[in-house]
């Protein structure tokens, strides 16, 4: 296993650097210190061919005059925060309005548009980079400076595991996730209308005409939100039912998953035999099936189109801090905000 570093551009006269994990297996991540952007995964299909499996650019330029988060750290808080302000410790806080009347992925200048600070990790067991980030006290209109590292780590199983943590010297608020799409059809191929998902999730969170949280839980039984067995997202995006329909026809919405279940979701491509298991210790994950994604950009020699990638944004409840019932996004000074979602990737030898 290795790490190899390289200067992927410049960012303001501030060089950007790409960062490839490789192990034994030809697994390959790379990963870059702008906004911690999963910039590319290669993986083999059934066949033994390696392909990319993530949407990504290869030039600093098209990530700041394109990008929709691809493979990106969006924080402080992910997804949206209704009116773009809240209320803390009697204190009303004003943040960027950067999604019409809403503030969303941290706002204009969030976590996913900043140079980290990076740090390589070689050892016998994996190999990974270390990254931090200060954001300073009024950032973005959030309280207090905050302390971030995110690590992103890979072993010779095939397995990826990111973990976040992050400190405080006032209360504020703190909702990490990653952004990366996924498309396991290699070199965006095809869409991922035949993705197959299977997810551990009885309820999924009500969305408004913002896409905000209602506040109401509703159960998946008998709706296309069922992904207890597993089905293609193409089921999503064909459906009549009110909520596909909100978003776009498809999928943008916050799933309740079972703590520290084994194996919460999987995500698997019958074509090209690739398949995703993901774990975590967050209590949603948000998917989204890129029922928005701008058609008017190329992405690595391929025309963009809705469909295209998939996203399964492991978080807390999307605008806790309006949901007194949902789990809080505050964080307080001496405590420590812990999070971590694993990847492991696997290709079916049997097709």
């Amino acid at each position: 296993m290795k790490v190899n570093s390289e200067k992927f551009g410049e960012l303001n006269n501030q060089a950007v650097h790409a960062y490839t994990l490789l192990n034994d297996e030809g697994l390959k991540i790379t990963c870059l210190d702008y906004g911690c952007v999963i910039s590319n995964i290669e993986m083999p299909d059934s066949e033994g061919k390696i392909e990319s499996v993530v949407l990504g650019f290869d030039s600093i330029e098209e990530y700041q005059k394109y990008s929709p988060y691809f493979g990106a750290v969006v924080g402080r808080v992910a997804g949206r925060i209704g009116g773009a302000s809240f209320e803390l410790n009697n204190e009303t806080y004003r943040l960027e309005k950067n999604e019409g009347n809403n503030h969303l992925h941290g706002g204009k200048e969030g976590f996913s548009h900043k140079i980290w600070n990076a740090k390589t990790i070689e050892t016998t067991d994996h190999v990974g980079v270390e990254f931090t980030y200060v954001s300073k006290d009024g950032e973005e209109g959030y309280p207090g400076n905050l302390e971030v590292k995110v690590t992103y780590t890979l072993t010779n199983k095939n397995e990826f595991h990111i973990s976040y943590e992050g400190t405080t010297d006032q209360d504020t608020l703190i909702n990490l996730t990653n952004h990366t799409y996924f498309n396991l059809s290699g070199n965006l191929k095809e869409t991922v209308l035949d993705h197959v998902l299977k997810m551990k999730s009885n309820e999924f969170l009500e969305l408004n005409d913002d896409l905000l949280p209602t506040g109401e839980v509703l159960n998946v039984t008998d709706t296309p939100f069922d992904f207890r067995e597993g089905h293609s997202l193409k089921e999503g995006v064909d459906s009549a039912h009110p909520q596909n329909i909100l978003v776009g026809k498809g999928f943008d919405h916050p799933f309740l998953l079972e703590a520290e279940a084994e194996n919460q979701m999987s995500l698997f491509d019958p074509a090209s035999g690739r398949k995703i298991e993901v774990k975590t210790d967050q209590p949603s994950v948000v998917l989204y099936t890129g029922n928005h994604l701008d058609e008017e950009f190329e992405i690595r020699g391929v025309h963009s189109e809705k469909y295209l990638g998939v996203c399964l944004e492991t978080q807390g409840l999307p605008d806790a801090i309006h949901h007194k019932h949902f789990p809080s996004c505050v964080l307080k000074p001496g405590e420590k905000y812990k999070a971590y979602t694993h990847y492991t990737f696997i290709t079916d030898r049997s097709l």
